[in-house]
């Protein structure tokens, strides 16, 4: 791996920087403490702009290089995830029930890296604008971002993000050309009988029996009205109905989660749930109420950048250490509302064997911080090479 020596020389004050904000871990889009350590740091670092209270707590900065140039974004998201950490690390959570279960702090970490080597290199043309965003973890922060208009306000012409990976080796990295996540659609059903005695089902009307079918005519979509060609999950996560052995309960509620890569699929998929609420309800005499929720469009690489960005990643980790025809997988990602607005590219770098993301035993490997901030480091002064 070509690690940026200047990088090297301080990756224990990355590691410290890691550690710290894996103790103050924020939610949603109150990532206001986590701000306060950006900003913090930033203003050491000496960049020439500093701009706040994007969805509420995200960060912009500006690094200017030498000479005339476009500007490139670089982003990396701040928040947590509520849930209890279990790792019993020295540095762990000190807050009950949030933790940084996703390496998002390794993420912000790693562009803090790259900003402390831009400002005192500025190696490049043009400027670069520093993202760090809050709310990726179901909050859309990257839409809201968009929406404040950090793209114009900026000038930003292309937009990059990596994601840690484990399960793949530290040093490798995967990204594709097209969709590399999908995207993600929410639903709840609400199904509304008539209750009773359980000795006496016939005076009822049963909606327990309507969820079941509901659940398996669901399961169809997939199996039956997809292209086998189309990526699709439809997954029923949640069911809930009844309090007691012997009476048949007047309501049950079922939710999940759909996702894929096309909208035409996402579209189908409301239109048969649609129908087959309405065709369950009429059979089983009860009403089953659809509220579908589009959320995260699909995460689409744009091909030029996600050569460049590839030629960069072959650089730094090693042209064998690269695969640029990964597969796509089907979680979500609202850096995918930053590639809408403007053409980018999304990368995987590998974390190692360790806990998946969103386990209560999961943390960021600091081995990965001076990869990814060279990754960083180097797209910049590759895509905005400064003038001779």
């Amino acid at each position: 791996m070509a690690i940026v020596n200047r990088i090297a020389d301080f990756a224990d004050d990355m590691t410290a920087w890691r550690q710290q904000l894996h103790r103050q871990p924020e939610l949603g889009l109150e990532c206001h403490q986590t701000a306060a350590f950006v900003v913090a740091r930033l203003k050491e670092f000496g960049v020439d702009e500093i701009h706040e209270g994007f969805a509420q707590s995200g960060v912009v900065a500006i690094i200017n290089g030498t000479g005339a140039g476009p500007t490139i974004g670089l982003r990396a998201d701040m928040d947590a995830l509520p849930m209890t950490e279990t790792t019993g690390l020295a540095y762990a959570s000190e807050t009950p029930g949030k933790m940084h279960a996703c390496g998002h702090d390794g993420h912000t970490t790693m562009l803090l890296g790259a900003a402390k080597y831009l400002a005192e290199t500025r190696n490049f043309a043009g400027r670069v604008a520093l993202i760090f965003q809050p709310g990726e973890e179901g909050a859309g922060g990257g839409r809201i971002m968009v929406q404040d208009g950090i793209m114009d306000r900026f000038g930003i012409g292309e937009v990059y993000g990596i994601h840690n990976s484990p399960g793949l080796p530290v040093g490798q990295i995967e990204t594709r050309v097209g969709p590399l996540l999908a995207s993600v659609a929410e639903f709840d059903i609400e199904i509304t009988g008539l209750g009773g005695h359980g000795a006496t089902p016939h005076v009822s009307r049963d909606p327990i029996a309507a969820a079941l079918q509901l659940g398996q005519a669901i399961q169809t979509i997939v199996a039956r009205n997809t292209d086998a060609l189309d990526n699709l999950v439809v997954s029923i996560t949640q069911i809930h109905a009844g309090s007691a052995y012997n009476v048949i309960p007047p309501s049950a509620h079922l939710c999940g989660t759909v996702r894929c890569y096309r909208k035409p699929v996402q579209d189908m998929v409301r239109r048969r749930m649609e129908e087959i609420c309405a065709g369950t309800g009429l059979a089983m005499g009860v009403t089953a109420r659809l509220d579908f929720r589009a959320d995260y469009p699909a995460t689409v690489n744009h091909a030029e950048q996600t050569h460049k960005a590839v030629a960069v990643a072959r650089a730094v980790a090693g042209a064998e250490n690269v695969d640029d025809a990964a597969q796509p997988i089907m979680a979500g990602e609202d850096f995918a509302y930053m590639l809408e607005a403007r053409p980018g590219a999304y990368l995987f770098f590998g974390q190692g064997d360790t806990a998946f993301v969103h386990d209560p035993a999961y943390d960021f490997n600091d081995a990965l911080a001076p990869l990814g901030a060279s990754y960083f480091a180097r797209l910049v002064e590759t895509l905005q090479p400064r003038a001779a």
